[in-house]
Protein backbone atom coordinates (compact mmCIF):
# COMPACT_ATOMS: atom_id res chain seq x y z
CA UNK A 1 0.00 0.00 0.00
CA UNK A 2 2.91 2.45 0.79
CA UNK A 3 4.60 1.95 -2.56
CA UNK A 4 0.96 2.13 -4.13
CA UNK A 5 0.59 5.10 -2.71
CA UNK A 6 3.88 6.59 -3.79
CA UNK A 7 3.76 5.70 -7.04
CA UNK A 8 0.41 8.27 -7.23
CA UNK A 9 1.69 10.58 -5.38
CA UNK A 10 4.98 10.57 -8.18
CA UNK A 11 2.24 10.26 -11.08
CA UNK A 12 0.37 13.17 -9.91
CA UNK A 13 3.06 15.19 -9.74
CA UNK A 14 4.39 14.66 -13.27
CA UNK A 15 1.09 14.93 -14.52
CA UNK A 16 0.17 18.21 -12.92
CA UNK A 17 3.94 19.55 -14.19
CA UNK A 18 2.87 18.58 -17.61
CA UNK A 19 -0.33 21.05 -17.13
CA UNK A 20 1.40 23.27 -15.79
CA UNK A 21 3.98 23.63 -18.81
CA UNK A 22 1.01 23.14 -21.61
CA UNK A 23 -0.80 26.39 -20.25
CA UNK A 24 2.66 28.21 -19.97
CA UNK A 25 2.98 27.10 -23.47
CA UNK A 26 -0.76 27.93 -24.34
CA UNK A 27 -0.30 31.72 -22.62
CA UNK A 28 3.27 32.08 -24.66
CA UNK A 29 1.32 31.45 -28.21
CA UNK A 30 -1.92 33.23 -27.39
CA UNK A 31 0.84 36.35 -26.25
CA UNK A 32 2.72 35.76 -29.69
CA UNK A 33 -0.77 36.13 -31.97
CA UNK A 34 -2.04 38.95 -30.23
CA UNK A 35 1.52 40.76 -30.81
CA UNK A 36 1.15 39.78 -34.47
CA UNK A 37 -2.58 41.18 -34.39
CA UNK A 38 -1.37 44.48 -33.00
CA UNK A 39 1.95 44.62 -35.28
CA UNK A 40 -0.42 43.89 -38.30
CA UNK A 41 -3.43 46.58 -36.89
CA UNK A 42 -0.60 49.16 -37.03
CA UNK A 43 0.56 48.60 -40.43
CA UNK A 44 -2.83 48.68 -41.55
CA UNK A 45 -3.84 51.54 -39.94
CA UNK A 46 -0.57 53.51 -41.49
CA UNK A 47 -1.70 53.05 -44.72
CA UNK A 48 -4.92 54.73 -44.88
CA UNK A 49 -2.80 58.19 -43.13
CA UNK A 50 -0.72 57.95 -46.09
CA UNK A 51 -3.44 57.70 -48.43
CA UNK A 52 -5.29 60.19 -46.75
CA UNK A 53 -2.49 62.25 -46.51
CA UNK A 54 -1.92 62.44 -50.31
CA UNK A 55 -5.95 62.48 -50.43
CA UNK A 56 -5.68 66.37 -48.79
CA UNK A 57 -2.69 67.42 -50.94
CA UNK A 58 -4.76 70.43 -53.33
CA UNK A 59 -2.17 71.42 -55.02
CA UNK A 60 -0.44 70.93 -58.39
CA UNK A 61 3.04 69.58 -58.72
CA UNK A 62 3.56 72.16 -61.85
CA UNK A 63 2.42 74.86 -59.46
CA UNK A 64 4.49 77.45 -57.49
CA UNK A 65 2.72 80.57 -55.41
CA UNK A 66 4.11 83.03 -53.72
CA UNK A 67 2.12 86.30 -51.85
CA UNK A 68 3.33 89.87 -51.35
CA UNK A 69 1.70 92.94 -48.95
CA UNK A 70 2.04 96.07 -50.64
CA UNK A 71 -0.12 97.46 -48.21
CA UNK A 72 0.93 96.74 -45.54
CA UNK A 73 4.52 95.84 -46.73
CA UNK A 74 5.87 92.53 -45.43
CA UNK A 75 4.74 88.92 -45.50
CA UNK A 76 5.61 88.15 -41.26
CA UNK A 77 4.18 89.10 -38.06
CA UNK A 78 1.85 91.18 -40.08
CA UNK A 79 -0.22 94.10 -38.29
CA UNK A 80 -3.38 94.84 -40.73
CA UNK A 81 -4.95 98.28 -39.94
CA UNK A 82 -8.51 98.18 -38.79
CA UNK A 83 -11.12 100.04 -41.06
CA UNK A 84 -8.59 100.71 -43.76
CA UNK A 85 -7.81 98.57 -47.31
CA UNK A 86 -5.38 95.88 -47.46
CA UNK A 87 -3.57 95.01 -50.38
CA UNK A 88 -1.71 91.70 -51.82
CA UNK A 89 -0.28 90.43 -54.87
CA UNK A 90 -0.28 86.25 -55.66
CA UNK A 91 2.29 85.31 -58.24
CA UNK A 92 2.14 82.03 -59.48
CA UNK A 93 4.10 80.20 -62.09
CA UNK A 94 3.32 77.52 -63.91
CA UNK A 95 6.10 74.61 -64.11
CA UNK A 96 4.08 71.66 -66.11
CA UNK A 97 3.88 71.25 -69.82
CA UNK A 98 0.18 72.32 -69.83
CA UNK A 99 -1.68 75.73 -69.78
CA UNK A 100 -3.48 76.51 -66.47
CA UNK A 101 -5.79 78.72 -65.75
CA UNK A 102 -6.32 80.98 -62.81
CA UNK A 103 -9.91 80.95 -61.29
CA UNK A 104 -10.45 83.37 -58.11
CA UNK A 105 -8.85 84.29 -54.91
CA UNK A 106 -10.74 84.42 -51.99
CA UNK A 107 -9.55 85.42 -48.65
CA UNK A 108 -11.24 85.19 -45.13
CA UNK A 109 -10.58 86.03 -40.82
CA UNK A 110 -10.84 83.02 -38.75
CA UNK A 111 -11.27 82.39 -35.09
CA UNK A 112 -7.20 82.33 -33.81
CA UNK A 113 -7.34 78.64 -32.19
CA UNK A 114 -9.93 77.52 -34.66
CA UNK A 115 -9.27 78.16 -37.82
CA UNK A 116 -12.35 76.07 -39.15
CA UNK A 117 -14.37 79.31 -37.73
CA UNK A 118 -14.77 81.61 -40.59
CA UNK A 119 -15.59 85.16 -38.67
CA UNK A 120 -15.55 87.48 -41.52
CA UNK A 121 -15.57 86.45 -44.95
CA UNK A 122 -14.42 88.65 -48.09
CA UNK A 123 -15.53 88.28 -51.79
CA UNK A 124 -14.55 86.22 -53.92
CA UNK A 125 -12.43 88.53 -57.16
CA UNK A 126 -13.09 85.84 -60.62
CA UNK A 127 -9.70 86.37 -62.62
CA UNK A 128 -9.84 83.39 -65.28
CA UNK A 129 -6.79 84.45 -65.85
CA UNK A 130 -4.85 81.91 -68.71
CA UNK A 131 -0.86 80.87 -67.68
CA UNK A 132 0.41 78.92 -70.22
CA UNK A 133 3.42 76.63 -70.32
CA UNK A 134 7.01 78.12 -68.33
CA UNK A 135 5.27 81.33 -67.83
CA UNK A 136 4.35 83.36 -65.11
CA UNK A 137 1.47 85.64 -63.84
CA UNK A 138 0.38 87.91 -61.09
CA UNK A 139 -2.82 88.73 -59.70
CA UNK A 140 -4.19 91.87 -56.96
CA UNK A 141 -6.60 91.13 -54.31
CA UNK A 142 -7.37 93.35 -51.62
CA UNK A 143 -9.60 93.53 -47.98
CA UNK A 144 -10.79 95.72 -45.43
CA UNK A 145 -10.66 94.13 -41.96
CA UNK A 146 -13.85 95.06 -39.17
CA UNK A 147 -13.05 97.87 -37.12
CA UNK A 148 -14.40 95.36 -34.33
CA UNK A 149 -11.63 93.51 -34.43
CA UNK A 150 -8.66 96.16 -33.69
CA UNK A 151 -6.40 95.18 -30.74
CA UNK A 152 -6.91 91.36 -31.46
CA UNK A 153 -5.14 88.12 -33.23
CA UNK A 154 -7.13 87.27 -35.92
CA UNK A 155 -6.45 84.42 -38.29
CA UNK A 156 -6.28 84.70 -42.02
CA UNK A 157 -6.52 82.40 -44.87
CA UNK A 158 -5.83 82.99 -48.65
CA UNK A 159 -6.52 80.42 -51.01
CA UNK A 160 -6.06 80.24 -54.69
CA UNK A 161 -7.94 78.44 -56.91
CA UNK A 162 -7.06 77.04 -60.81
CA UNK A 163 -7.20 74.39 -62.94
CA UNK A 164 -5.78 72.62 -65.42
CA UNK A 165 -6.28 72.07 -69.15
CA UNK A 166 -8.20 68.68 -68.06
CA UNK A 167 -10.05 70.26 -66.04
CA UNK A 168 -8.78 69.35 -62.53
CA UNK A 169 -9.52 71.55 -59.59
CA UNK A 170 -6.45 73.01 -57.29
CA UNK A 171 -6.61 75.05 -54.11
CA UNK A 172 -3.53 76.44 -52.89
CA UNK A 173 -3.65 77.92 -49.38
CA UNK A 174 -0.96 80.67 -50.58
CA UNK A 175 -1.63 82.44 -46.87
CA UNK A 176 -2.33 80.55 -43.57
CA UNK A 177 -1.07 82.48 -40.47
CA UNK A 178 -2.16 84.66 -37.59
CA UNK A 179 -2.10 88.44 -38.15
CA UNK A 180 -2.35 91.09 -35.68
CA UNK A 181 -5.42 93.92 -36.24
CA UNK A 182 -4.47 97.11 -34.85
CA UNK A 183 -6.58 100.40 -35.12
CA UNK A 184 -5.67 102.79 -37.34
CA UNK A 185 -3.24 106.00 -36.56
CA UNK A 186 -4.22 109.17 -38.83
CA UNK A 187 -1.32 111.27 -37.64
CA UNK A 188 -4.10 113.94 -37.54
CA UNK A 189 -6.12 114.62 -34.33
CA UNK A 190 -9.01 115.79 -35.71
CA UNK A 191 -10.26 116.71 -31.79
CA UNK A 192 -7.39 118.48 -31.28
CA UNK A 193 -7.32 120.69 -34.71
CA UNK A 194 -10.54 121.73 -33.68
CA UNK A 195 -9.12 122.26 -30.28
CA UNK A 196 -6.30 124.70 -31.38
CA UNK A 197 -9.05 126.65 -33.98
CA UNK A 198 -11.01 127.60 -30.96
CA UNK A 199 -8.05 128.56 -29.09
CA UNK A 200 -6.53 130.68 -31.95
CA UNK A 201 -10.13 132.18 -32.19
CA UNK A 202 -10.34 133.10 -28.70
CA UNK A 203 -7.11 134.52 -28.83
CA UNK A 204 -7.80 136.52 -31.87
CA UNK A 205 -10.99 138.01 -30.03
CA UNK A 206 -9.05 139.26 -26.97
CA UNK A 207 -6.99 141.22 -28.95
CA UNK A 208 -9.30 142.88 -31.24
CA UNK A 209 -11.51 143.82 -27.80
CA UNK A 210 -8.17 144.69 -25.97
CA UNK A 211 -7.17 147.14 -28.64
CA UNK A 212 -10.79 148.70 -29.18
CA UNK A 213 -10.67 149.03 -25.53
CA UNK A 214 -7.30 150.70 -26.34
CA UNK A 215 -8.32 152.59 -29.01
CA UNK A 216 -11.26 153.82 -27.49
CA UNK A 217 -9.43 155.33 -24.55
CA UNK A 218 -7.34 157.10 -26.23
CA UNK A 219 -10.17 158.96 -28.13
CA UNK A 220 -11.93 160.11 -25.40
CA UNK A 221 -8.63 161.21 -23.76
CA UNK A 222 -8.07 163.62 -27.16
CA UNK A 223 -11.67 164.39 -27.14
CA UNK A 224 -11.53 166.19 -23.24
CA UNK A 225 -8.11 167.43 -24.10
CA UNK A 226 -9.87 169.18 -27.18
CA UNK A 227 -12.44 170.55 -24.65
CA UNK A 228 -10.55 171.76 -22.23
CA UNK A 229 -8.55 174.09 -24.63
CA UNK A 230 -11.02 175.36 -25.98
CA UNK A 231 -13.06 176.34 -22.22
CA UNK A 232 -9.45 177.85 -21.55
CA UNK A 233 -8.85 180.28 -24.50
CA UNK A 234 -12.46 181.42 -24.06
CA UNK A 235 -13.19 181.71 -20.50
CA UNK A 236 -13.75 185.39 -18.66
CA UNK A 237 -10.98 184.66 -16.24
CA UNK A 238 -7.30 184.71 -18.44
CA UNK A 239 -4.37 186.45 -18.18
CA UNK A 240 -4.62 188.23 -20.72
CA UNK A 241 -3.79 192.44 -20.21
CA UNK A 242 -6.79 194.41 -21.55
CA UNK A 243 -5.22 197.89 -20.34
CA UNK A 244 -3.16 198.87 -23.39
CA UNK A 245 -5.87 198.31 -25.96
CA UNK A 246 -8.34 200.80 -26.50
CA UNK A 247 -11.45 201.40 -25.21
CA UNK A 248 -13.23 201.85 -28.78
CA UNK A 249 -11.35 198.81 -29.91
CA UNK A 250 -12.93 196.35 -26.98
CA UNK A 251 -15.99 195.00 -28.08
CA UNK A 252 -18.01 192.84 -25.57
CA UNK A 253 -19.87 189.71 -26.75
CA UNK A 254 -23.01 190.86 -28.65
CA UNK A 255 -22.09 194.13 -29.19
CA UNK A 256 -21.20 193.42 -32.48
CA UNK A 257 -23.58 195.70 -34.13
CA UNK A 258 -23.50 199.78 -33.26
CA UNK A 259 -26.32 202.36 -33.21
CA UNK A 260 -25.94 205.32 -35.50
CA UNK A 261 -25.10 207.99 -33.04
CA UNK A 262 -21.79 205.95 -31.70
CA UNK A 263 -20.77 206.00 -35.13
CA UNK A 264 -20.95 209.45 -35.49
CA UNK A 265 -19.43 209.72 -32.17
CA UNK A 266 -16.49 207.60 -32.98
CA UNK A 267 -16.09 209.41 -36.27
CA UNK A 268 -16.15 213.26 -35.12
CA UNK A 269 -13.95 212.19 -32.27
CA UNK A 270 -11.25 210.32 -35.22
CA UNK A 271 -11.46 213.66 -36.67
CA UNK A 272 -10.21 215.61 -33.75
CA UNK A 273 -7.51 213.17 -33.18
Amino acid sequence: MKLFSIKGVLLLFFISQCLVSRVAVCEEDELDEEEEEGAVEEEGGELPVEEEEASDKTTSPDADTIILFTKPPGTTNLELPAGQITEFLVGFTNKGDQEMVLDHVEASLRYPMDFTYHIQNFSAIAYNKVVKSKQEATVAYSFIPADAFAGRPIGLVINLQYRDSFGNMFIDPVFNETVQIVEFDEGFDTETFFMYITLGGTVVLLLFLGYNYIAGGSKKKAGSSRRSAVETGTGKDDDVDYEWIPKSSLRTPGSGKTSPRQRKNRGAGSDTD
